[in-house]
C-alpha cells in the first residue's frame, strides 16, 4: 500500500516513513504547505486543513499537527504552537514558566486522513513536563525543553521516536487501514 504524506517537514516525514514501513506501508512525500485555519483544538484545525486540501489534491493523503500543551498555562500554547514557536521559541516558554512549580505537560499529535471521501482524525498524545532550561541538540520544535522521565526530547535522540505523541497517532492510523 502508498500513501501520501502532505508535509513540508522533512523530520516528521522521515519520522513517520519509518513507522509506516513497519505495516508495510510505502510513504509518498507531498512536500507543500498549506494554510492552517485557526480553531480551538488541534483535531478542527487538522480537519479544516485536510478538508481543504481534499479539494486541491482529490486522492488519498494524510496531514499530521502536533501541539504543545501546559497545565500551568491552561493549554497554552496548545493549537497556536507553530506561531508560538516562532516568536517566542523554548526560552519564551521556559521563562513563562519561570518559577512556576506545576510543570506538567503533554504533546498532543493529530492525523487527518482524507479517504477520497471523508476526513478520519487519530490522536497521539505523550505526558511529560516542561525543563527549567533548554536541553540537548537533537530534535526540533520545544522538544529541548519537554521532559520525558528524566530526558528531554532532544536528548534522547531515536529514542524518542519510539515514545512520541507522532508515534502513537500514526500508530493508530496506519493500523486501522491495514
Amino acid at each position: 500500500m502508498e500513501l501520501t504524506f502532505v508535509t513540508s517537514n522533512e523530520g516528521k516525514f522521515r519520522e513517520a516513513e519509518e513507522i509506516a514501513a513497519r505495516y508495510g506501508i510505502k510513504l509518498k512525500w507531498k512536500k507543500m504547505s498549506y494554510l492552517e485555519p485557526q480553531g480551538s483544538s488541534l483535531e478542527e484545525i487538522a480537519k479544516l486543513s485536510a478538508e481543504a486540501l481534499s479539494e486541491e489534491l482529490k486522492e488519498p493523503f494524510f496531514l499530521e499537527d502536533s501541539g504543545l500543551f501546559v497545565e500551568a498555562l491552561k493549554g497554552f500554547p496548545g493549537p497556536y504552537s507553530s506561531y508560538v514557536f516562532k516568536t517566542i521559541g523554548n526560552e519564551g516558554i521556559v521563562k513563562l514558566m519561570d518559577g512556576v512549580e506545576n510543570r506538567k505537560a503533554y504533546f498532543l499529535a493529530v492525523v487527518a486522513y482524507f479517504d477520497g471521501e471523508k476526513v478520519q482524525i487519530f490522536t497521539g498524545k505523550v505526558e511529560g513536563e516542561i525543563a527549567t532550561e533548554m536541553r540537548g541538540d537533537r530534535g526540533f520544535g520545544f522538544d529541548p525543553i519537554f521532559l520525558y522521565g528524566s530526558k528531554t526530547f532532544a536528548e534522547m535522540g531515536d529514542e524518542k521516536n519510539e515514545v512520541s505523541h507522532r508515534r502513537r497517532a500514526l500508530e493508530k492510523f496506519f493500523s486501522s487501514i491495514c
